[in-house]
């Protein structure tokens, strides 16, 4: 396979706009990105040009959002596009991560587009298509008659108003308002106590995602998820290309978390819909909790929703903010995402500058190395595993500079990375879609170059990659992981230490390994 790596400088966020004095920028020297935890960015009318979408990569984006809830597909193929032409500018892997948009329950529409449902009063959800008042509107979602039970909740707009349940059959449902307000046309609706028998997938997602594998999206989000079987079947009509991630944002789906992330190749903490149907102080344990299992599992974890918000209208991000940036860094999630704040916000620049800053400066505190590990991680009784803690305990250790995994899948690559190890992964792959795919992962640079066949040519390689990348200099010790016989899925079973040469890149000037 021939080489796909420029000879690229690597990309450096730009000077991000004044923060707070305890909040400074920080490069790490053996680290292009001075940080290993991901930004995902969402892209939307804020961010869809290609000036732009370079911007946010050099001011720390590692992957990107498309949100197929919003725009047309032609839309989505020319961002794509976009990415795709500005990876190639770069030399450098760019994950696309396209976001279906699930199944949203919604009201219908209102006699004059809105009403007001006073406190207390009663207010009915029914089958009848005559546009609503103050006093009863439509819900054109047939699963959920006779399917409610009295003192079940029915959350609209984002909670804003709370219904409870009196009485419900197959054409109405009765509620009383706990906390009324103004409702206008197609609310959403949550309904966090009862399992809705609807798939995870409308047949706009099942477009949406012929779509994103017909161009080649590197990660597919699923909403929504309630159960495993809704990821198996999603992975069923993904044929096998492509990652999957299911985003847990309904109580349901954190019941049955272990199936979910079993059959998931990664979670996103969805905190906009789980703090809808949950109260507000069950969030963040629970956060938590779905990050330690994830990276327990070896896959990787984005927290999402929300973390910079008031940056959708402001340069700087809230004290609040910041913290809640720092903490899920120090949880060790792989990734933190930007939605609004880079799709539709005035500062979508400054936005991923700042979540740069905030999380090198995370990195770079003395305690995050002891803080990151209070998250016990095992090692499966494999070799591979066995391998991949030694990784992170000689990088502990000795001074190591950088640990280079040599991988086909990524399945070394997320081993060591869930270790957490002291210094960044340098990862050499010979497929580029799996040097796309890592992009979320924490701690990883990929380059796509071509595969080994020896003993001596990996070594070899291993070098000259670090030393071409900045993952070392001369005179610095590196950590190589991978598996013998070469090219053999699933076989990493060797491990070597080097020393760097100064002369390494001269001796095979000519080489165009990438």
């Amino acid at each position: 396979m021939e080489a796909c790596v420029q000879k690229t400088q690597p990309i450096v966020p730009n000077d991000a706009p004044s923060l707070p004095s305890q909040v400074i920028p920080y490069v790490n020297k053996f680290d292009p990105r001075g940080r290993k935890v991901k930004i995902l960015a969402t892209l939307g009318p804020a961010s869809s040009d290609p000036e732009m979408i370079e911007r946010l990569l050099k001011a720390g984006a590692d992957a990107f959002r498309v949100n197929m809830s919003h725009g047309e597909h032609a839309i989505h193929a020319q961002t794509i596009a976009t990415i795709r032409a500005l990876e190639k500018k770069t030399g450098r892997p760019i994950g696309i991560l396209c976001d279906l948009q699930g199944p949203k329950l919604r009201v219908g529409k209102f006699r004059e587009g809105r009403a007001v449902i006073p406190h207390g009063r009663h207010f009915t959800l029914d089958r009848n298509e005559e546009p609503g008042d103050e006093t009863r509107v439509q819900l054109p979602h047939p699963e959920l008659f006779g399917l409610l039970q009295k003192g079940q909740r029915l959350l609209i707009d984002d909670g804003k108003i709370r219904l409870r349940v009196i009485r419900a059959d197959k054409e109405e449902i009765l509620c009383s308002a706990e906390v009324g307000g103004v409702i206008s046309d197609r609310k959403g609706v949550n309904v966090p106590d009862a399992e809705i028998p609807i798939p995870a997938m409308t047949e706009k997602d099942r477009r949406d995602l012929a779509f994103a594998v017909q161009h080649k999206a590197d990660w597919v989000a699923l909403s929504f998820v309630q159960r495993p079987e809704d990821v198996a079947e999603a992975r069923r009509l993904m044929g096998g290309y492509g990652a999957l991630m299911a985003k847990i944002e309904k109580p349901l789906a954190v019941r049955h978390l272990d199936g979910i992330l079993e059959l998931s190749d990664g979670i996103m903490v969805a905190r906009g819909d789980l703090g809808v149907e949950l109260n507000p102080e069950e969030v963040p344990p629970l956060q938590k909790r779905i990050v330690q299992q994830a990276r327990a599992a070896g896959k990787p974890v984005v927290v999402a929703t929300q973390m910079l918000e008031s940056m959708i209208e402001s340069p700087a991000p809230t004290r609040a903010e910041v913290s809640d940036v720092a903490n899920a860094v120090y949880d060790g999630a792989d990734a933190v995402m930007l939605s609004a704040e880079t799709a539709a916000g005035k500062w979508p620049e400054e936005a991923v500058s700042i979540m740069h800053r905030i999380a090198a400066q995370v990195e770079n505190d003395p305690g995050y190395d002891e803080r990151i590990r209070l998250t016990g991680v095992e090692p499966d009784a494999t070799t591979s595993d066995a391998l991949a803690a030694a990784c992170s305990s000689i990088a502990r250790t000795l001074r190591i500079s950088a640990i280079t995994v040599f991988t086909a899948s990524g399945s070394s690559a997320r081993r060591v990375a869930r270790e957490r190890p002291r210094v960044p992964l340098l990862v050499l792959t010979p497929l580029q879609s799996t040097s796309r795919r890592l992009a979320l992962l924490w701690g990883v640079h990929a380059v796509h170059t071509r595969d080994i066949g020896s003993f001596e040519e990996m070594i070899g390689k291993g070098k000259r990659m670090a030393l071409r990348n900045g993952f070392g200099e001369a005179g610095a010790k590196i950590v190589v992981l991978a598996g013998v016989p070469f090219g053999t899925p699933g076989a990493t079973n060797l491990l070597h230490v080097v020393t760097l040469a100064g002369n390494e890149l001269e001796r095979y000037d000519g080489d165009a390994d990438g």
